[in-house]
């Protein structure tokens, strides 16, 4: 791990406090509401969506993240919750468990940071039950050509900036290719964040 990944970790938390103020906690909150059963959530980072599962209809908590100073503080705040919570420290792209695991996959803010997009969407499908569904919430590539330009441009000084981050990921078209059937996406904004990252899609799929 980098020296920035650490620092990254420690701070990340202060950095968002004003983009989650402002609305995104709301979001999470709301998206998070329907979780039930055995669910699974992606590069959990440090923990910041425990505060809005429901306190009751969650069977099991498996919160996956690859990085050793995120997934400390994940452990940190999963100690002291009252959810059935278990970090796993792995990649998106190589989950330890087996097909049709669980009734709910959670991805919020990481497809734009995980190695391989495709495998990451696919691994979830694989152990997503046939019924299960994705809540998904994304920062993505901008409609607006302009924007979207600039989103190419700054993404080698983004990328470094934001630990892995990229602005300019077709999220919600990755979600489709990989066989997932997108019941509902709102596209919106990710509030008080830069332009290049402001395009944002809430919203659910079935596994298809």
């Amino acid at each position: 791990m980098s020296l920035w990944g650490r620092v990254f970790a420690a701070i990340y938390d202060r950095m968002m406090a004003g983009t989650e103020e402002a609305g995104l906690s709301d979001r999470r909150h709301a998206l998070l509401g329907v979780a039930h059963g055995a669910v699974i959530e992606i590069g959990a980072g440090t923990g910041v969506n425990l505060g809005h599962y429901p306190q009751s209809g969650i069977d099991e908590l498996v919160m996956v993240e690859p990085e050793e100073p995120m997934a400390r503080r994940l452990e940190r705040k999963a100690a002291e919750s009252t959810l059935p919570v278990r970090v796993v420290r792995a990649p998106a792209e190589e989950l330890p468990f087996p097909d049709a695991s669980f009734d709910v996959a959670v991805s919020t803010l990481v497809l734009c940071t995980v190695n391989d997009q495709p495998r990451a969407l696919a691994e979830l499908r694989r152990v997503l039950k046939p019924d299960g569904t994705l809540l998904f919430l994304e920062h993505v590539r901008a409609d607006d050509p302009r924007v979207a330009r600039w989103q190419d441009r700054l993404l080698p000084l983004w990328v470094r900036c934001g630990h892995g981050c990229h602005c300019n990921r077709p999220t919600l078209d990755t979600i489709t290719s990989s066989g997932f059937d997108v019941r509902d996406v709102e596209h919106t904004r990710l509030p008080k964040a830069p332009p290049i990252v402001r395009p944002m899609i809430v919203g659910t799929a079935a596994r298809g």
